[in-house]
């Protein structure tokens, strides 16, 4: 049987890469929200049709009622300030976005009979120590982080994965990826600061590969092995054939790692290795990004 997967927010980083990669698999109904035309325009271009424009998060009727027309089997949630962001300093919208909206889509979920996958973060910890497994207790002590902990929907038959993501965007440069690309000259890389999330497009192969089949439902920490930022500054490097030198610096320690051994058990997932995934986020950059 199709199923009919809406993504809500099919414009950012992850949303687009999810709304891309399923929209081509035929086993899949996808449709994709925006809040504007102008955005939809831009995705049709790509030659995806099936984009509806005019959602807006922060009047909810007008998602409740796509949901009630479409009847998805599954929504995923990719709509959230990130940090990086400076609407993302002010307390009310980021309540409004990273803690109210999931518990809001649930509560439509439940009344359309439908899975809420939602995609929390690895800065729910503080990153003293690393390899963070669920049953640690979240310690982050900034609004991001305590926004997203309050969004996490850890109940019914809904699914919340704490994740770290790489990747493009079709609009803005503020993520780790597309920053990088911008530069010229010389940039400091991290040797001990930890990163153990993964490319937007390989959560998109994740979702279709071990998710939608499974039905699982819970709290799951999602990652790959730990690498530190120089060392994956010099992967894109190498693969997006930058002339950009990358200066090692030590005096940032952080480790939000996480451990995803529960998921693994649960279903069968083995990480690939860096050098896959960082070909995989190039594949997609070559396809849609230049």
């Amino acid at each position: 049987m199709v199923k009919k997967i809406l993504i809500i927010g099919a414009n950012g980083m992850l949303g687009g890469s999810l709304f891309r990669y399923l929209s081509k698999s035929k086993h899949f109904n996808v449709l994709g929200t925006v809040r504007s035309r102008a955005t939809a325009e831009i995705i049709s271009q790509h030659g995806f049709k099936n984009i509806q424009s005019d959602v807006d998060i922060t009047e909810f009727d007008s998602v409740s009622s796509l949901m009630n027309t479409f009847q998805p089997h599954y929504v995923l949630n990719c709509v959230g300030l990130i940090k990086q962001l400076e609407a993302a300093k002010a307390p009310a919208p980021s309540i409004e976005i990273n803690s109210l909206l999931p518990h809001r889509l649930a509560q439509a979920c439940n009344a359309v009979d439908a899975h809420l996958i939602h995609f929390s973060t690895d800065c729910v910890f503080s990153g003293d120590k690393g390899m963070y497994v669920e049953t640690d207790l979240p310690d982050a002590n900034d609004l991001y982080g305590q926004s997203k902990l309050l969004g996490e929907v850890n109940y019914g038959p809904h699914l919340t994965l704490r994740t770290s993501i790489i990747g493009h965007e079709l609009s803005k440069s503020v993520s780790l990826v597309d920053w990088f690309l911008g530069k010229k000259g010389m940039v400091h890389g991290y040797r001990k600061a930890i990163f153990s999330g993964m490319p937007t497009i390989y959560i998109a192969e994740f979702l279709q590969t071990y998710v939608f089949e499974k039905n699982i439902s819970g709290l799951y920490h999602l990652s790959v092995d730990p690498i530190d930022k120089y060392s994956l500054l010099m992967l894109i490097k190498e693969q997006y054939d930058l002339n950009i030198d990358i200066v090692p610096q030590d005096d940032i320690l952080i480790d939000r790692s996480l451990d995803s051994q529960h998921i693994r058990s649960k279903t069968g997932f083995v990480p690939p290795r860096w050098q896959f995934l960082v070909e995989k986020m190039r594949q997609e950059y070559l396809e849609y990004f230049i």
